[in-house]
């Protein structure tokens, strides 16, 4: 009976499991505002701030371009923090960002670049957490939902926000600071302890889920470095031709839709539709990417049905845009949802899952800072927007070619890596102090020369 007892102290696993997820998902949809609010008000940003209406698309391009430098930080902030702190400081840094930039005019370029850098770092830890804690895929999809939620309460609140503040619309911005500091608390409460105890060597060969994972046969040489394995850098072409198309449609996607004829707020509010429609997509695009079957023709059908997609919002009448944008925003949002369920499903642990999340969105979103600047440039230069959308539609169908490689080949794996090279690095030291026999440094160098 004591016993009994003592067992039951403290939390459940399955109550803490659900604690780690609702700290997970309360991150994910902090990532997303401090892009879409602007973009949602992105005609008003000049008579507000003071800011040269040229700059506009660097406006839109600098979170995203922050997103590119800064992917290896969070890895980096993981190892000295935990991961749970350093998501917990990233969210915090997020916030100061948007009351600076919000309130100081003249740091709202820098602010505004200073909040990507924050949500990278935050971002990139996500899917680790999620690996570590042995998430399903509805781990994966929920946080992918929140990301899309945020952005649609980013885009559709923030002129709501404006008049509740009497037309203040800095303090509309800076307002989403509070949503950032819970985030910030909850997943430092619950971000450093796993769920679920590691498999050993004995319950991994007699798991189910082991045996049907190719874990040894799929898995690439263990001394095979990152930027050396094809699947990683297909996942991140994946996740940077997926983002610069979110990037460019968020951006622009309002001023777009005003030139059409729509009244500022309406645009605005068929923003927030675009991220409100995908919410489902984002959500089940993770679990169905578990089926094998279903992954083989969703990898590359996401980028077919996005360009179709990005056609009909180019030529559909005003009159049937609601529909045309809901439709874009479901295959986008599922197309981010199997990014994000990529990087964990084609890893084989925890720490390959956080170095290949860190490569494919710094190198992804370093590519897709192109998106918004891109699209800015060629309205400008043609003066309308036929050619924008259809070189955004050519991108999706090179999307779907990497879609269809990211989902072959062996599973990228770094632990071996890190392992061999802290052997290497400990014994370094020794090998200085001790100097062996000619026969003993013979034999060392030969093993050595094996294993490598």
């Amino acid at each position: 009976m004591r016993e009994k007892r003592q067992a039951g102290v403290g939390p459940s696993p399955r109550l803490m499991a659900g604690f780690v997820l609702l700290a997970l998902v309360t991150v994910s949809i902090n990532l997303r505002p401090a892009i879409t609010t602007v973009a949602g008000v992105m005609n008003q940003v000049p008579g507000v701030f003071g800011l040269d209406p040229s700059l506009l698309p660097l406006l839109g391009t600098l979170p995203v371009l922050a997103f590119g430098v800064s992917g290896p930080i969070g890895p980096w902030l993981a190892r000295r923090l935990g991961t749970g702190r350093a998501v917990a400081v990233a969210l915090l840094v997020l916030a100061a960002a948007l009351i600076v930039r919000a309130t100081v005019p003249a740091l709202l370029l820098p602010g505004t670049f200073l909040a990507g850098m924050a949500i990278m770092t935050a971002s990139v830890l996500v899917p680790q957490i999620v690996k570590a804690n042995r998430g399903t895929g509805w781990w994966t999809g929920l946080c992918t939902m929140g990301f899309g939620l945020g952005a649609a309460l980013g885009a559709g609140l923030v002129q709501p926000l404006e008049q509740a503040f009497g037309g203040n619309l800095p303090s509309a911005l800076a307002v989403w600071a509070v949503p950032a500091l819970l985030g910030a608390f909850l997943i430092h409460r619950s971000g450093e302890r796993p769920t679920a105890e590691p498999a050993t060597a004995s319950s991994a060969a007699t798991s189910p889920a082991a045996s049907a994972t190719p874990t040894i046969t799929g898995a690439p040489d263990a001394v095979t470095p990152l930027r050396r394995q094809r699947t990683a850098w297909a996942v991140t072409a994946f996740f940077g031709l997926q983002a610069m198309l979110y990037f460019a449609i968020t951006s622009w996607l309002a001023v777009y839709l005003v030139s059409r004829g729509l009244a500022p707020a309406d645009a605005a509010a068929l923003l927030a539709w675009f991220s409100l429609a995908g919410l489902p997509a984002s959500l089940l695009a993770p679990v169905l990417a578990g089926r094998p079957g279903i992954l083989k023709i969703m990898a590359p059908g996401l980028g077919l049905s996005v360009a179709a997609a990005l056609l009909g919002v180019l030529m559909a009448p005003v009159e049937l845009q609601f529909l045309m944008v809901g439709i874009l925003g479901v295959v986008q949002s599922a197309g981010f949802g199997l990014a994000m369920a990529l990087v964990v499903i084609r890893s084989v642990g925890p720490q390959s899952a956080g170095r290949l999340s860190a490569m494919s969105q710094g190198f992804g979103f370093a590519l897709a800072s192109l998106g918004p600047l891109g699209a800015g440039l060629l309205h400008a230069m043609t003066g309308g927007w036929e050619v924008t959308f259809w070189m955004l539609a050519a991108e999706a169908v090179v999307l779907a070619g990497a879609g269809f490689f990211a989902i072959r080949g062996p599973l990228v794996s770094v632990e071996a890596v890190e392992a061999v090279e802290a052997v290497e690095a400990k014994e370094a030291p020794e090998a200085t102090e001790v100097t062996a026999p000619p026969e003993q440094a013979t034999t060392n160098g030969s093993k050595a020369t094996s294993v490598r």
